[in-house]
């Protein structure tokens, strides 16, 4: 399986998220920055909730919209809207006028888009996919978002504060060639439902059947939450780690240089970043020789036993050293989960399933945010050790499970070659 054998939209999709991942690297990671200086801490963070809100409400009329109406259609105007706002975002940052306000709402407006695109994209790509590519197709996805944003915001951190202007200009081109591949190139790969017709009413009613349903569904719901709970040992770092390693760990050297607790989480950022991108290249070819149960449960028990190191050492090279044996779970995690969620959903609501999937990062938030609380009444240790036990209960359910989520992929591969025969006769 090589790139080259992928269905057009894959390959238009990864070198357009690969790209608008890199410019949107440049400015939206400094975006919190942006509103405290104009705003202040306190209401940046109140804001910034509501932005986060807005995005996972949308993300659920997305889900519906795009199982509905198409994936290409939402897609479209989704981007549309996007570009707008980038459009208004850098009018109000030029030369001759500045409105922190009207940027504010323009970055609703973005969230909104991508609540509306977001369970779209995911769909669409598994309409177009085989699970046989899949694997690789997300392994590469993945790889191109870490390299994109790692370069984006390194160029960011020396361009944000004194060319914001040049940077959304730049932002603007890329997406409208974003909306023009959209509109031209991508095809759309699911048939409308007649529903055209329906009264608002009768959609509302049909939104809340629909994710009733999706959450009716006992294993897919279980698959992720063990997911938010594997997933929330990554957040660890830019939460209850950093701030425990600023506090706690004391100056020592890394060969010829002196790094504290502040340059240490840096450090790590980057040395996870560049590993990701490297090891990513053979992930694939190594992945295709292991089973995927036991590549995922593996990955996930290696993962999680890294980061609970990592929310305990102080000493440099053992917080080195795990973050590259966590880094290899994390590749070799990503890829099978992703394939794993895009098995279970069926054929004719995959959108309104991967909304539900998308929430995925906010909840995985909301349990780091916790451990940072949890940190301040209870020792290092303790706190490890609870930050350790999240990610194997994740493990641990996945092993429960999984065996469940194969009999379902297994029984759905026969009904469609039932299916295929049939039409054949």
């Amino acid at each position: 399986m090589r790139f080259r054998d992928f269905h057009k939209n894959i390959k238009i999709r990864i070198i357009e998220t690969f790209t608008s991942r890199f410019v949107g690297g440049m400015i939206f990671p400094f975006m919190t920055i942006y509103l405290a200086y104009h705003f202040g801490a306190k209401t940046t963070g109140l804001l910034l909730l509501i932005n986060i809100f807005i995005g996972i409400t949308i993300s659920f009329l997305g889900g519906y919209l795009s199982d509905q109406f198409g994936r290409k259609k939402v897609m479209l105007y989704a981007e549309c809207a996007r570009f707008a706002a980038f459009v208004v975002m850098m009018i109000s940052n030029s030369p001759f006028f500045e409105s922190a306000t009207l940027t504010f709402i323009m970055m609703i407006v973005n969230s909104i888009s991508w609540g509306l695109a977001g369970p779209a994209n995911d769909a669409m790509l598994i309409d177009v996919s085989t699970p046989e590519q899949r694997k690789l197709m997300y392994s590469i996805t993945y790889w191109a978002n870490n390299l994109s944003i790692a370069i984006g915001g390194i160029v960011g951190a020396l361009l944000f504060q004194h060319y914001l202007f040049e940077l959304f200009i730049a932002l603007c081109v890329v997406e409208f060639g974003v909306v023009f591949l959209v509109a031209f190139f991508i095809e759309e790969s699911h048939s409308r439902r007649q529903t055209g017709q329906m009264s608002l009413h009768k959609h509302v009613l049909h939104i809340v059947s629909s994710y009733r349903r999706v959450f009716q569904d006992r294993l897919f719901i279980l698959f992720v939450i063990a997911g938010v709970l594997v997933f929330s040992m990554e957040l660890q770092l830019t939460n209850y780690i950093g701030i425990r390693l600023s506090a706690e760990m004391p100056t020592q050297s890394l060969l010829v240089w002196k790094v504290n607790g502040l340059t240490m989480l840096g450090f790590l950022r980057s040395e996870n970043t560049i590993l990701v991108a490297v090891l990513m290249l053979f992930s694939s070819a190594v992945s295709r020789r292991l089973n995927d149960k036991t590549a995922l449960i593996g990955s996930c028990a290696i993962f999680s036993i890294g980061y609970g190191v990592l929310a305990y050492t102080n000493t440099v090279w053992m917080l080195i050293v795990f973050m590259v044996v966590l880094t290899i779970g994390e590749v070799f995690r990503v890829p099978v989960e992703q394939s794993y969620a895009a098995a279970i959903p069926p054929e004719d609501a995959r959108s309104t399933y991967m909304a539900i999937n998308g929430l995925k990062y906010n909840l995985a938030m909301l349990i780091a945010s916790l451990t940072i609380t949890i940190g301040t009444y209870l020792s290092t240790l303790a706190t490890a050790i609870i930050i350790t036990a999240i990610g194997l209960s994740g493990t641990l359910l996945y092993a429960l499970i999984l065996p469940c989520v194969e009999q379902r992929i297994s029984m759905r591969s026969e009904s469609r070659k039932m299916d295929g025969k049939t039409v054949n006769q």
